[in-house]
């Protein structure tokens, strides 16, 4: 990893640099400045984020692909590079609430995103599942979606179990291009 003070053509040591040292690492992340001017949570005020992402163009979406039912889109905080979502389009919380229709085809485009995700980042498996109500773990309790983390062999390393950091080499942008371009080849 390239260290930030190089991007000013030279590297001091940190004796020479103003603060006093602490027991904290540094990962830089200015893509991520996007998030930060929009305030703590970039939903609030626009209600469900997975009800307002199919209004938006596929890229300011993260959309990868729209079905009849459903929508693929790239989790904003992802666990993993390539991190997808599937969504009904219709707001319905649980699982056992949405129709047959809605099910077969988040069930399909789970099947589709898997090899989408293994042609374009070449995965060794995958994480998939639903966490349904908060106490469970879901993040937008009230909108159904399923997650699809690929996971490589060599991605468990330090960051997350010691540093508390999950390192992302790639930007949603860029992910969500590659996949994009793949689904609909």
């Amino acid at each position: 990893m390239t260290d930030p003070r190089e991007q000013f053509g030279r590297l001091e040591p940190e004796s020479e640099l103003g603060g006093t040292p602490d027991a904290f690492q540094r990962l830089w992340t200015p893509h991520r400045m996007a998030y930060i001017q929009a305030g703590a949570d970039v939903n609030r005020g626009t209600g469900c984020p997975f009800c307002a992402a199919p209004g938006k163009s596929d890229q300011d979406g993260l959309i990868v692909h729209r079905g009849q039912h459903a929508f693929v889109l790239l989790n904003l905080f992802p666990y993993n590079s390539g991190h997808l979502l599937v969504c009904p389009y219709r707001h319905v919380g649980l699982y056992d609430e949405a129709t047959p229709e809605e099910a077969a085809e988040i069930a399909h485009l789970t099947q589709v995103g898997m090899r989408v995700l293994r042609q374009t980042s070449r995965c060794d498996g995958f994480n998939i599942g639903m966490n349904q109500g908060q106490v469970a773990g879901a993040g937008v309790e009230e909108h159904l979606h399923q997650h699809i983390v690929p996971r490589w062999a060599s991605d468990a390393n330090f960051f997350p179990i010691i540093g508390r950091t999950k390192a992302l080499p790639q930007l949603l942008g860029e992910v969500r291009e590659a996949v994009a371009a793949a689904w609909h080849s």
